[in-house]
């Protein structure tokens, strides 16, 4: 999904409610219907990657933003459209049938949901809204060369230097980075700290002087990650989550958000969509290729059913487990569903690319190793 609040009161499903989500799926229908262009579905079957044509992803946003369903899960108080989990998952699995351009836009997903959470006013009132309009693209800069998984072991350093920080060192596979206006990071500001201790978790304009992107290229040709290098670049103070020494809180809480939302049931249906194409053009010639089709969109089916007790806190597990959990088997099932694919379709280009891209996915966001670790600790294992 693409950030996690919690309802005012639990669902109660009774004869209103029945009616409501009736009319609230046909209002979601009828627009879809209606503003989805040939052109926009055409760059929604399309994407390989992460997000779809930068200017199919533009022309969305504002069909979506004028709707006011650009951030679904938003309060309504802060102009997203409130919707309830259900309403959520019902969204974007309509979007996915229909080849919707995919946004995965860290600013309504990720970053925003933590400046609502943890954010000052001030902070609330000038990000927000630039989000909502498009006018802030973001990126995450967490990794580092010498700090992937451990997270806990940067060296990228925040310099006091009266009301700015002094920003020096380098991020590394920071997606976007090309086409970004802010990066929110995680900088160490005290001299002498290890591990969690002595961070600081900052919002920083890509304009700043001082900052320089380098693309870097996947195996199948395309240039969504970056090395972003910081050589003494000053931003305020006040440009922070949480207090100074404390970032590692304010980056725990948003490694929640992100890892629960970067591999959705609506990806994941997207893929499957992608091999029925390749599939129909055997003709039903392999009717044991239908058959595995058929078993992994009932792996993707239970995995809907787990995206929607989460959303709702009924997993048994704490949110950092669960969203473990959640990423590590949506992203290895990710994985599967694309390498089915190439065997389906293997002339087909975009079956190689989708195969590619699709590599990194059990990498970013923490390995599937790190994730078996924490739900290895959340369930008592030494």
């Amino acid at each position: 999904m693409d950030g996690s609040f919690p309802l005012a009161e639990p669902l109660l499903w009774d004869h209103s409610h029945g009616k409501a989500d009736e009319a609230f799926r046909a209002d979601v229908d009828a627009f879809l219907d209606e503003e989805l262009t040939e052109e926009l579905r055409m760059a929604g079957r399309a994407t390989t990657g992460l997000k779809s044509a930068h200017w199919a992803c533009d022309a969305w946003r504002k069909r979506l933003a004028e709707r006011g369903w650009y951030a679904p899960s938003w309060p309504v108080e802060y102009g997203g459209a409130g919707w309830s989990p259900q309403q959520r998952l019902y969204f974007e699995n309509a979007c996915a049938e229909r080849d919707a351009p995919i946004l995965m836009n860290s600013g309504v997903r990720t970053i925003g949901p933590l400046i609502i959470a943890a954010g000052t006013e001030q902070q609330k009132a000038h990000y927000l809204p630039a989000i909502l309009r498009g006018d802030h693209e973001w990126c995450q800069g967490f990794s580092e060369p010498q700090a992937g998984s451990d997270l806990s072991s940067l060296a990228f350093r925040a310099t006091r230097d009266g009301d700015d920080f002094i920003l020096n060192g380098s991020k590394v596979w920071t997606s976007f980075a090309h086409y970004a206006t802010h990066m929110f990071l995680l900088a160490r500001c005290e001299p002498g700290s290890k591990g969690r201790d002595g961070l600081v978790f900052l919002l920083v304009e890509m304009h700043r002087p001082g900052i320089r992107v380098r693309p870097i290229e996947f195996i199948s040709g395309e240039s969504e990650t970056n090395e972003v290098f910081f050589d003494d670049v000053r931003t305020p103070i006040a440009h922070r989550i949480g207090e100074i020494g404390e970032g590692w809180k304010a980056a725990k809480q948003l490694m929640a958000i992100a890892r629960g939302n970067n591999t959705t049931t609506g990806l994941l249906r997207r893929a499957l969509r992608a091999v029925r194409r390749g599939l129909d053009d055997l003709e039903g010639r392999y009717p044991a290729m239908e058959a595995k089709l058929g078993a992994m969109t009932m792996k993707v089916d239970m995995f809907e059913a787990m995206e929607a007790r989460a959303s709702h806190g009924l997993m048994e597990l704490e949110e950092a487990p669960a969203a473990s959990a959640l990423k590590l088997l949506a992203t290895e099932l990710h994985q599967e569903i694309t390498e089915f694919g190439l065997v389906a379709a293997p002339d087909s280009e975009f079956a190689k690319a989708k195969y590619f891209a699709t590599r990194a996915a059990t990498i970013y966001s923490g390995t599937s190793e790190v994730h078996r670790n924490i739900l290895s600790h959340a369930i008592g294992c030494p």
